[in-house]
């Protein structure tokens, strides 16, 4: 193998891994921003921040922040070692019948709802899209690690905006310059600039990264309520037609698992998924309608 193969191949792995790496460094990045704002920059009245009320307050908030990065961390290392694909599954030989496909590349009959992923290589059971920030498909045994990893990851996101928000009225108060609004809209220019220290600069960006990260997650997290809502995945959601749907509390039962409504409380409540990944209840017919 050749200097420039070897390299090429060394910046693959790079790049591979680097939505990993980048959602890390910010989750946590995030994380220490709000713990610094809740021990030192409390948004406290001042008869407030010596009392007994103040390391209550402080306590809680950090808890409640804690809580939400286990959860994070936890539903995400779960999600990845967590096997989608049709790997080890064996179909038997029964009739296979609507809905069954042949896939080239693995070489064998697929059940419905499973497709192949060229990023991955192989095909997923209940297959919902490939997820670029984990480098793993979200398909019929991970949607519910990938799910309520979304779903702390937007509370605790509008936590941090809420913190965030909290710090810019006391400085509000204090009044309103020029420098301040181009701290927040513009930080990097100041910062090259020289026109702000380090940490001000890192407090602006992360402040700014917490409103961005929350809007693209709700965005994220919203649209995938309503496919689990409607019985579909991100495969299914342009068609009219729910042939899988249930009714709303089974379609929520299909994809988080038995225990619905406990699993997102912590990732060690079990909760599989009712199925195998193969068979599926159809209401519908899986064939499109002729106009």
């Amino acid at each position: 193998m050749g200097l420039g193969t070897r390299l090429w191949c060394h910046v693959e792995n790079f790049c591979k891994y680097m939505p990993i790496v980048l959602n890390t460094v910010l989750v946590f990045s995030i994380t220490a921003e709000v713990s610094y704002l809740v021990i030192v920059e409390a948004p406290l009245e001042a008869d407030q921040k010596k009392t007994e009320w103040s390391t209550i307050w402080k306590a809680m908030h950090l808890f409640a922040q804690y809580f939400m990065l286990g959860n994070i961390t936890w539903n995400a290392w779960l999600f990845v070692n967590t096997n989608p694909s049709i790997r080890g599954v064996f179909f038997g030989e029964e009739a296979m019948g609507q809905g069954w496909r042949y896939c080239y590349a693995c070489e064998t009959h697929t059940p419905p709802r499973c497709s192949h992923c060229f990023d991955c290589n192989v095909c997923v059971l209940r297959r919902d899209h490939h997820c670029v920030f984990f480098g793993q498909c979200v398909g019929f045994q991970n949607f519910r690690f990938f799910f309520c990893c979304l779903l702390f990851m937007w509370a605790g996101l509008l936590y941090a905006v809420v913190m965030n928000a909290e710090v810019f009225i006391v400085i509000l108060k204090e009044g309103v310059t020029l420098h301040s609004i181009m701290l927040l809209m513009v930080p990097w220019i100041m910062l090259v600039s020289g026109q702000v220290t380090a940490q001000a600069f890192a407090f602006a960006f992360i402040a700014d990264t917490c409103v961005v990260g929350f809007l693209l997650v709700a965005g994220f997290l919203f649209f995938h309520v309503a496919l689990m809502l409607r019985g579909q995945t991100t495969r299914e959601w342009h068609s009219s037609r729910r042939p899988y749907s249930l009714g709303t509390v089974h379609n929520i039962r299909e994809c988080l698992g038995t225990r619905w409504y406990l699993c997102w409380l912590c990732p060690l409540i079990s909760s599989p998924p009712p199925g195998d990944g193969i068979h599926f209840l159809v209401t519908g017919s899986l064939e499109p309608v002729r106009p």
